[in-house]
């Protein structure tokens, strides 16, 4: 696999990490007790901490994106080990 291949996974398996994890860990005015600003949504979180959520996502996508390489090279699990589904069975009458 290229390099460029790796990056592009580790990317796109980052951006989906983060946007899993922005959610997680934040609280509203109302959680946390403190005064909102006029105008403020209800739903605006007051510890946002974007530098957090970027170390974290990019720790888990660097595991994430290292388990799908050395997947893709020594072939633990494959497309055909996902099929789950059972073997259609023949028609009648066929001819085979």
């Amino acid at each position: 696999m290229q390099w460029t291949s790796i990056l592009a996974i580790y990317f796109l398996i980052w951006v989906m990490t983060a946007f899993v994890m922005l959610p997680f860990g934040v609280r509203t005015a109302e959680e946390t007790g403190t005064k909102k600003v006029p105008g403020q949504a209800e739903s605006a979180p007051v510890n946002f901490r974007p530098g957090r959520l970027v170390i974290r996502a990019t720790a888990i996508a660097a595991v994430l994106t290292t388990a799908f390489v050395l997947n893709y090279e020594y072939g633990w699990i494959t497309a055909s080990d996902l099929d789950i589904l059972p073997e259609p069975e023949p028609k009648l009458g066929a001819t085979d």
